[in-house]
C-alpha cells in the first residue's frame, strides 16, 4: 500500500522507559479513513505506542510519520486529536463549558460543542460539573472535546472503558461514521470483544506486534472464529517463535 493511502506509518519503532525496553522494533501502517483497533492486555505497550504516534513520547530509534509529516511536528497540531486514558478535562467546569472552551480553541461554534456533547451521550449531563461525574462519563466528556478539533487522525486510548454495552455500541458507530467522513481512527482496548468492531487489528503483547490483519484474517490465521481464543493462540505462537 502506498504512503499516500496511509495516514500513519511506523517503521522499526523502539522505545525504552526507565532503562527497560517497552516497544521493540514495531512496524505497521494505518490506512486513511479506517478504524484500526490496537488491542492487548494492560501493560503491553499500547499507551506508549499511541504517545509515540502523537509525538509526546521520546523514542530510542525508528521512524513515525503521520499524514506524511514526522510525528509531533508543528504542521500536525490541528490535524491530530488525542484522547488520553485519564480524562483530560477541567474538573471545576461543566461538561458544556469544557466542550465550548475546547471548541473555541479550534473555531467550533457553541452549537457544534453542544452537538459533540450529545453525540457521546452526555446531553442530559451537559450542565453537570465534571468532578461530579462518574469515571465513564468523564471519559465521554474528554471524547467530546477531542472530537471538536475535527482532526484528520484521531487517537483514542481506551475510550469505552467503564461504558455500558449500549453506549459502547453507540460510540463504535460514531467512530465508523467519522471514518466514513475520512477521519482515521486508532482505538486502543484491552477488551477483545471490541476487536470485531474494527476494520483492522494490531495485536500487541509485551511490546511486540504479534498480528496486523483484519478481524477475519486474524480468525483465519489462528484457526478459530473466537477472537479471544485467536489472541491466545497467537500469543502461544509468538512465544514459540521467540524460542526458535
Amino acid at each position: 500500500m502506498s504512503s499516500k493511502e496511509n495516514a500513519i506509518e511506523v517503521e522499526g519503532l523502539v522505545v525504552h522507559r526507565g532503562g527497560r525496553p517497552v516497544l521493540g522494533s514495531i512496524t505497521f501502517s494505518v490506512q486513511r479513513g479506517s478504524v484500526t483497533g490496537l488491542l492487548g492486555p494492560s501493560g503491553s505497550g499500547k499507551t506508549t505506542l499511541m504517545r509515540s504516534i502523537v509525538g509526546v513520547q521520546k523514542i530510542r530509534s525508528g521512524r513515525i510519520t503521520v499524514l506524511g509529516q514526522p510525528a509531533g511536528s508543528a504542521p500536525l497540531r490541528n490535524s491530530v486529536g488525542y484522547m488520553t486514558q485519564a480524562p483530560s478535562v477541567y474538573g471545576d467546569l461543566t461538561v458544556r463549558e469544557n466542550a465550548r472552551y475546547f471548541g473555541s480553541l479550534h473555531g467550533a461554534s457553541h452549537w457544534a460543542a453542544d452537538r459533540a456533547v450529545a453525540d457521546v451521550g452526555l446531553g442530559e449531563a451537559a450542565g453537570q460539573v465534571v468532578n461530579t461525574l462518574s469515571g465513564g462519563q468523564r471519559a465521554r466528556a474528554s471524547l467530546a472535546c477531542a472530537l471538536l478539533a475535527r482532526p484528520s487522525v484521531l487517537v483514542l486510548d481506551e475510550p469505552t472503558v467503564g461504558q455500558d454495552p449500549v453506549l459502547r455500541a453507540e460510540l463504535w458507530q460514531r467512530f465508523h461514521d467519522l471514518a466514513d467522513e475520512g477521519v482515521t481512527l486508532l482505538v486502543s482496548s484491552h477488551v477483545m470483544d471490541e476487536a470485531a468492531r474494527c476494520d483492522r487489528l494490531l495485536l500487541i503483547r509485551d511490546g511486540s506486534l504479534i498480528a496486523d490483519d483484519s478481524p477475519e484474517g486474524v480468525r483465519r490465521a489462528s484457526g478459530t472464529q473466537d477472537l479471544d481464543e485467536a489472541f491466545l493462540r497467537l500469543v502461544v505462537e509468538s512465544r514459540g517463535k521467540g524460542r526458535a
